[in-house]
């Protein structure tokens, strides 16, 4: 019977929904929230998730060969997290993101390199309240790759906004992680449904290959 319950809601969507709006010609990369908190087994954050960091490293070495902008993004606030609203209110591991906190760093492996754009937020979309958007859209670029933590907040949530601001958006299947399978999945299931592509990391850096030719 689960099997094909599954099947029925993998054909109603194909039904439905189904299509494939590609990588676009100008793509940017975009990492999301790869911070220590994500990483340190005594964090409440901690989600068990080094294969999708490197993943998305291996995505941002293709990128950066291929000449594509690289933008990392991280959450800050200020002590006491007056600057995170209702947000900060509601979730309460965010204190790990309180600035000096060491979960509120890079992780071993990662750091921002010459030329890279760091965006800091407060909010789940890499876009709410920043200047990611225009900043994009000043460069000409089309068209965001998406890798990065959690699936089912942050990447979902700049999934979302990348959408809605007009660029063609693709997620790193490999590259991005959850503290559990099954958010992570219904999520890559929803955002290939409705507001992206869900791409292979295969796929992907065989493209930034081709572009970079």
């Amino acid at each position: 019977m689960a099997a094909e319950t599954e099947e029925s809601l993998a054909e109603n969507y194909r039904r439905a929904y189904g299509g494939r709006v590609g990588f676009g010609r100008r793509p940017a990369l975009v990492l999301v929230d790869f911070v220590q908190a994500y990483f340190d087994p005594a964090c409440d954050l901690y989600a068990g998730v080094d294969d999708a960091l490197a993943s998305a490293l291996r995505v941002r070495a293709a990128a950066r060969a291929a000449g594509v902008p690289v933008v990392l993004t991280r959450v800050v606030y200020h002590a006491g997290g007056l600057d995170g609203g209702r947000f900060f209110e509601k979730a309460r591991p965010l204190h790990n993101f309180v600035v000096g906190s060491p979960t509120a760093v890079w992780p071993a492996g990662l750091e921002p390199l010459d030329g890279e754009l760091v965006i800091s937020k407060q909010y789940p979309s890499a876009f709410f309240g920043t200047s990611l958007a225009s900043t994009l859209t000043a460069a000409g670029i089309d068209s965001v790759i998406l890798t990065g933590l959690t699936t089912s907040g942050c990447v979902r949530a700049t999934c979302v906004d990348s959408m809605s601001h007009g660029f063609r958006t693709s997620v790193v299947r490999e590259a991005c992680g959850d503290r559990h399978a099954a958010p992570h999945e219904a999520n890559l299931f929803d955002m290939n449904a409705k507001y992206a592509d869900v791409v292979s990391e295969a796929e992907t850096i065989a493209f930034l290959r081709e572009l970079g030719k």
